[in-house]
């Protein structure tokens, strides 16, 4: 089946029912309590890889393959990659900017075999495979020198190219979609846009994107400034397989955002929110039921095509959030008439 297949499969079971994404890597890996030497594998790296999830793709698949069988067991209809950090900009923390692209090809062939093996067990319930791209940790809006607001440190061209470069590993993996996530820089998430964009071309296919964007303020903006509406309208032209929300803050605090968002999207939304705010560790204690509860009041709104976790969200919440919306009618998109739909910091529409 061609990823075109695949996005117009996955359309059709979001009019039937609402789908399940699965929850995060980061917070997953953490209960495994890795040292050092439990992220390194054996192999000789230079530097200290310890928090380094991504090389785990490669040093212990056999971690990540759990987890993504967790989710998998826990209802998830759609895995995203083990890959939010396997770039070059993100791998240069580590010295293994070079190992990036093996980071991604392997990520995507053990999450496929996971999803293809538990399709297999039941083909009425396929699971499809999005290759994960996080935002770096350049941004292209933002200075990161407060004396000098023109200066970048990275180029948009060069954002491209390490994206192109992620994703062309994703697809050699196997994935079905590429799902641009925790959006903070419209501008970055732009250059990913158009490395998926050219990916595709060069493959002489139209690849299925999927775009989340995460609020950094209880504003209801990105660290560019831009709301939800304007974010949307920036990245609208690319027809996105869903739009969405994620991290972020819980889903308390993401309730009004959920809400603006829903009437400016002609397509599927998907929102994975944290499992609450975090406590002064930087723990997470939301329990599964009460996230639950909280999604499927958006269900019942008529919110959701697709609904998972991030930060601090376990395979026991994937699993409550499962049940909790399980029989309720999912989100009927529509399309919205001919308009100018412009957007700065604002969104603004011109009939």
């Amino acid at each position: 089946m061609t990823r075109a297949e695949k996005a117009d499969q996955l359309r059709a079971i979001a009019q039937e029912r609402i789908l399940i994404k699965d929850g995060p890597y980061g917070t997953a890996i953490q209960t495994y309590k890795l040292d050092e030497a439990g992220y390194r594998g054996g192999a000789d790296f230079a530097q200290d890889q310890k928090g380094n999830n991504d090389l785990l793709n490669i040093t212990r698949p056999d971690v990540v393959s759990a987890i993504c069988n967790a989710y998998i067991d826990a209802g998830a209809d759609l895995l995203a990659t083990n890959t939010f950090n396997a770039n070059r900009i993100s791998q240069a923390d580590y010295g293994l900017e070079d190992r990036a692209r093996e980071m991604d090809v392997a990520a995507a062939k053990l999450t496929r075999a996971c999803a293809d093996a538990a399709t297999a067990r039941n083909p009425a319930k396929p699971r499809f495979v999005a290759g994960a791209l996080g935002p770096t940790n350049k941004t292209l809006s933002v200075s990161p020198n407060v004396n000098d607001p023109g200066y970048r440190a990275v180029s948009f061209d060069e954002v491209k190219g390490i994206y192109r470069e992620q994703i062309d590993g994703l697809l050699e993996g196997g994935v079905d979609f590429i799902l641009i996530e925790t959006v903070f820089d419209t501008l970055n998430a732009k250059a990913a846009i158009v490395a998926a964009d050219e990916a595709g071309e060069a493959l002489g296919e139209v690849l299925p994107v999927m775009v989340s964007m995460t609020l950094t303020d209880l504003a209801g903006r990105n660290l560019a400034g831009q709301t939800v509406e304007a974010f949307w309208h920036s990245v609208r032209h690319v027809k996105p397989l869903t739009m969405g929300l994620n991290c972020s803050f819980g889903a308390t605090e993401l309730h009004p955002y959920v809400s603006a968002l829903n009437p400016q999207v002609d397509g599927m939304v998907c929102v994975y929110p944290n499992a609450g705010l975090p406590n002064e560790l930087g723990a997470y204690d939301e329990p599964p039921e009460m996230t639950a509860k909280l999604v499927r009041g958006w269900a019942e709104n008529g919110w959701l095509n697709m609904v998972g976790g991030c930060c601090g969200t376990t395979p026991a919440h994937i699993k409550a959030m499962a049940e909790a919306v399980e029989g309720v009618k999912p989100r009927r998109w529509h399309s919205l008439p001919p308009a100018l739909r412009l957007s700065g910091m604002e969104a603004a529409s011109f009939m």
